[in-house]
């Protein structure tokens, strides 16, 4: 098939690389380069890196609003476009400029966890199970009727980056099974109940609050690990917790009861991997040989 692709960042490229071995890639859409590391300088986005790799022609429009952008996209004359974390909205026009329309791969199992953050908020909020939707796009947020879905469960001490990088895999893989299936599939409507909305992660959701059960303390560690990654005071210095486990245990909240194990408002937390300000993620147990904790973290 001809297909347009349109994504962005590190989630996206498993599915760039799938459909570009498989199918006939006309054009890559993706975010304008952005300023970033220590000198601010343009970077591309993953997407556009991996896209110029391959020789694939990327496109970046600041808006697809306008009417250049539009017959621009409408010449490339696909039959499909499939859209994965891409950032933009799409307009009507673009939506029904492919013979097929647009289908976008989204990070749950719909109609749970519409918007932005799908894979962080299933882990903060103690989901069992996640999964890949292959949905046809409409002009609402993430409310097109699903194609093919694929369920995961979470595993315990699963982080967002563990979970991120399975789900990409698995979209990846789907989006060829559907794009195979195409004519036969039939799109299945989301249901009106069970509508949750995954809002963007604010950097404010990062503070621990030790006071809270231990189950929370350890989905907030992992569902914000990498990013923002949670955070604890440790004698002035602001400690990112990045791996955890629920352990056994109890005390004043804060406390540190056996090596970097937390007493929590209820129960205990075990920290497994840490970042000290401005060193690199390491295993707790590398942290503590040279770095001693006090009676309490803040």
């Amino acid at each position: 098939m001809r297909v347009i692709f349109m994504g962005t960042p590190d989630f996206s490229v498993p599915v760039l690389d799938a459909l570009a071995k498989n199918h006939d890639v006309v054009a890559v859409y993706s975010q304008p380069p952005r300023p970033a590391g220590r000198g601010k300088k343009d970077r591309p986005s993953p997407v556009q890196q991996r896209a110029e790799a391959l020789g694939l022609p990327v496109r970046h429009p600041v808006s697809l609003r306008t009417p250049e952008a539009a017959a621009e996209f409408a010449a490339l004359n696909a039959d499909i476009a499939v859209v994965v974390a891409y950032g933009l909205i799409l307009p009507q026009n673009i939506l029904d400029a492919p013979r097929h329309g647009c289908l976008n791969i989204h990070a749950s199992l719909l109609p749970r966890w519409r918007g932005a953050a799908p894979i962080h908020r299933a882990i903060l909020a103690g989901d069992a199970a996640t999964g890949i939707c292959i949905m046809q796009m409409e002009a609402g947020l993430d409310t097109g009727p699903v194609l093919l879905r694929q369920e995961t469960p979470i595993a315990p001490q699963e982080t967002t980056q563990d979970l991120h990088d399975r789900l990409s895999q698995m979209g990846a893989a789907l989006i060829l099974q559907a794009l195979d299936a195409l004519p036969n599939l039939k799109p299945d409507p989301q249901l009106e109940t069970g509508v949750t909305y995954a809002a963007k992660i604010d950097k404010s959701e990062a503070r621990i609050d030790w006071s809270q059960p231990a189950e929370i303390v350890d989905r907030q560690i992992r569902g914000l690990s990498p990013f923002p990654g949670a955070w604890c005071d440790v004698d002035g210095e602001r400690v990112k917790l990045l791996r955890s486990r629920i352990a056994s245990g109890a005390g004043k909240a804060g406390a540190v009861l056996d090596g970097f194990t937390i007493a929590c408002g209820t129960g205990a937390v075990e920290v497994l991997q840490a970042q000290r300000e401005g060193k690199r993620p390491a295993a707790a147990s590398d942290i503590l040989r040279g770095f001693s904790l006090p009676d309490r973290l803040g």
